[in-house]
């Protein structure tokens, strides 16, 4: 047995390249935030937002007017997780393994299933902040990108009628969806796509300025129901930009938060923020992007998988590793693992027991969705 992990490093990069695994499509795609790296897990963590500016008329005079103080607002975050994946061996199992020569590829194949692990759940942190988007198009149920790229288009305008910037868009879809893409004339044909990247590598193209991706963690969001005939209880009916609907006529209400309504005169698929088991049903900012009429009938859509559009800076993520003790603890030796897949650095610590010796793939992270006018939802 080595003194230290020195000898394992080759071993394990190597078993990254053999190891199944998942798609990663949210981790490269989101904001992985440095600054706040140092903050102890469960610590609050700001971020500020800056609200819309307001506008004056300018009118000459002595002095400027005194107005336009502004409020800069904040979300919170935390670390909300601090994980490890074990790898314990004792003496008699090393020993084993050891006669056939096999010990180094074995163990170096646990480190990338470790990787693997905290990866996958990490990558799933992100993929279930869906149901804090503003808004959603598609078709509950099918796939999209059947026949060409619309939904991409939609996607666009959904985020810029919201006022994301469009510098550097994402967009997250499952391999049903990936395929789908990957079928099209527009993208295999080089001729028309001016390259044959995705006819001969299979990569997906930046389309309408969006970085496509995919993730083996999207959500199938499992809807909630309105039963009867619902519809808008306002005499005034509701002016855009209305995020608290009162609804009447309905039998019952079981929503969710992530399911998606719909209202009559509107062609807007609205995201509910929170759930709700009586009127009034909450949307996700900025709320309706048009008035709607009192006695408009309110409708929840169906079960979807949650392909995700948004902003970079939409989606925060906090990835450090664990935190050690002044002096550190009893690790015998301790090395940071860089995940090609991810490209998130992980701790990898080494302790000695009795008769055995035991592994840990650390982490520690936190996402958080904090504009959700800048995310949102491609229903399939």
């Amino acid at each position: 047995m080595a003194n230290t992990l020195n000898d394992f490093i080759p071993e394990m990069y190597a078993a990254l390249d053999i190891v199944s695994r998942e798609m990663v499509g949210f981790i490269p795609a989101v904001a992985v935030n440095a600054a706040p790296t140092q903050a102890a897990k469960d610590e609050i963590i700001s971020i500020p937002i800056t609200q819309t500016a307001e506008t004056h008329d300018i009118v000459p005079g002595g002095s400027p007017e005194d107005n336009g103080d502004q409020v800069v607002s904040k979300v919170s975050m935390t670390i909300s997780k601090s994980k490890y994946a074990p790898i314990p061996w004792t003496g008699e199992e090393q020993l084993g393994v050891r006669n056939s020569g096999t010990y180094n590829r074995i163990i170096a194949d646990q480190f990338a299933q470790a990787l693997r692990a905290l990866v996958n759940e990490m990558e799933s942190d992100l993929a279930k902040l869906y149901v804090g988007a503003s808004r959603a198009y598609g078709t509950p149920g099918t796939t999209p990108f059947e026949s060409n790229l619309k939904d991409v288009a939609q996607m666009r305008k959904i985020l810029a009628d919201n006022g994301a910037p469009m510098t550097d868009l994402q967009l997250v879809v499952d391999t049903a969806a990936g395929a789908n893409l990957r079928s099209l004339g527009q993208l295999t044909k080089a001729n028309e796509a001016n390259t044959d990247d995705t006819l001969r590598r299979g990569t997906l193209l930046n389309i309408s300025g969006f970085s496509i991706r995919e993730s083996g963690q999207i959500v199938t969001h499992a809807a909630g129901k309105i039963e009867g005939s619902g519809a808008v209880n306002n005499g005034g009916g509701y002016a855009k930009g209305a995020t608290t609907i009162a609804v009447d006529g309905a039998s019952s209400i079981a929503l969710k938060a992530g399911d998606i309504v719909k209202f009559d005169g509107d062609t807007g698929h609205y995201v509910v923020a929170a759930e709700a088991s009586a009127t009034p049903i909450t949307l996700a900012a900025p709320g309706l992007m048009g008035p709607v009429a009192d006695d408009a009938a309110v409708t929840a859509l169906g079960s979807y998988t949650a392909g995700l559009a948004f902003d970079r800076n939409a989606l925060q993520l906090i990835a450090r590793t664990p935190a050690m003790p002044d002096g550190g603890d009893s690790a015998e030796d301790v090395f940071l693992l860089t995940d090609p897949v991810s490209d998130i650095t992980f701790q990898v610590a080494l302790y000695r027991q009795y008769r055995r010796v035991r592994y840990e793939v650390g982490l520690a992270w936190g996402v958080k969705l904090i504009k959700p006018e800048h995310v949102a939802i491609l229903m399939g």
